[in-house]
C-alpha cells in the first residue's frame, strides 16, 4: 500500500475524568495514548506524594503533642518536688526567736525590765448598765428613778392576809394591806414607793417588806415550804428598827406577828399582823 492511500494520522481527544486524552496513530497504524498515560502518572505521583506529605504532617503533628505533654509532665514533677522539698525544709526549721531578729542600725540592747505596756484585757463583769436601765422608772414629766432593789428568785405572794397597823403617838392613823404583792417598798420617793413616808430622816428608798419561799422543820423533824414576811433595809442613812432594835442593812429580818417596825427618827409605829393573829 503507498503511503498516500493510508489513513492520515487521525487525532481523538475526549474529556475524560477532567483531563484530555489525546489518541495517535503511529507510521504502523497502532493507535497509543501517550499524553493520557503521561498524565495520569503524574496525577498519581501527586496524589501519593499528598498523601505521603499529609501522613508525614499528622506523624510530626503527633510526635509534637507527645513531646508537649512529655515536656509539661516533666515540667509538673519538677515544680511539684521542689514544693516538697521547701515544705518539708519548713517543717523541720525550728521557729525564729525574738534573739535572732535583725536589729535596727544604731541600737542599743535593751534591758530586760523595760517591757511593751500591755493591751486593755476585756472586762466581762457586770457593769450595772443593764440592770440600771431595767429598773428606770420614767414618772411622767421626764424625771426618772433606779430602783435600788430587785426581787430575789424565792419571792412568793402570801398566803396569809398580813396587814400593817400605823400608830401615831399611841393612836392608829392607818391601816395598810400589805398581802396582794410580792414586795413592798417603803420610802420618800412617791414615783416607786408603795408605802410613802413623810419624814425627813428617812431615805427616798429606805426598806423593802419582803416575802419569801422557805424551808423550815415542824415539830417532828420534817421539812416543808412556807412563805414568810422579811423586811432588808436598803442601807439607809438613818436606818430601820424593829422592835426598838436596828437591823443590818443589806440583810433580809424575818419578821412575825406583832413585831413593830420604825423608820429612821420618825416616831410612827408600823404593828404587823395576819388575819389568825390573836
Amino acid at each position: 500500500m503507498s503511503r498516500r492511500s493510508r489513513s492520515p494520522r487521525r487525532r481523538y481527544e475526549r474529556e475524560e475524568d477532567g483531563y484530555v486524552s489525546k489518541f495517535r496513530r503511529d507510521d504502523r497504524g497502532h493507535q497509543y495514548e501517550s499524553e493520557s498515560r503521561s498524565n495520569n502518572d503524574r496525577e498519581r505521583r501527586h496524589r501519593r506524594d499528598e498523601g505521603r506529605m499529609e501522613g508525614t504532617s499528622r506523624d510530626y503533628d503527633e510526635r509534637r503533642r507527645e513531646r508537649e505533654r512529655e515536656r509539661d509532665r516533666q515540667r509538673y514533677d519538677s515544680g511539684r518536688e521542689r514544693y516538697d522539698d521547701r515544705s518539708a525544709a519548713r517543717r523541720s526549721a525550728s521557729p525564729r526567736t525574738r534573739d535572732s531578729r535583725p536589729r535596727e542600725r544604731g541600737s542599743h540592747s535593751a534591758s530586760p525590765s523595760v517591757q511593751s505596756p500591755d493591751k486593755a484585757k476585756p472586762d466581762f463583769k457586770p457593769s450595772g448598765l443593764l440592770a440600771a436601765e431595767t429598773n428606770t422608772v420614767k414618772a411622767a414629766d421626764g424625771t426618772t428613778t433606779v430602783l435600788k432593789y430587785n426581787e430575789p428568785p424565792e419571792a412568793r405572794k402570801p398566803v396569809q392576809g398580813w396587814r400593817l397597823y400605823v400608830f401615831k403617838d399611841s393612836e392608829q392613823v392607818e391601816l395598810l394591806h400589805i398581802h396582794r404583792q410580792s414586795a413592798y417598798l417603803v420610802g420618800r420617793d412617791r414615783l416607786v414607793a408603795d408605802i410613802a413616808l413623810d419624814h425627813p430622816s428617812c431615805s427616798k428608798q429606805h426598806a423593802v417588806f419582803q416575802y419569801r419561799y422557805v424551808q423550815e422543820k415542824d415539830e417532828f423533824g420534817s421539812s416543808k415550804g412556807v412563805v414568810k414576811p422579811f423586811i432588808i433595809d436598803l442601807e439607809s442613812t438613818n436606818g430601820t428598827l424593829v422592835n426598838d432594835e436596828a437591823i443590818p442593812a443589806a440583810r433580809y429580818y424575818e419578821l412575825k406577828a406583832g413585831d413593830v417596825i420604825k423608820f429612821g427618827l420618825s416616831t410612827r409605829e408600823y404593828v404587823l399582823l395576819h388575819d389568825e393573829a390573836s
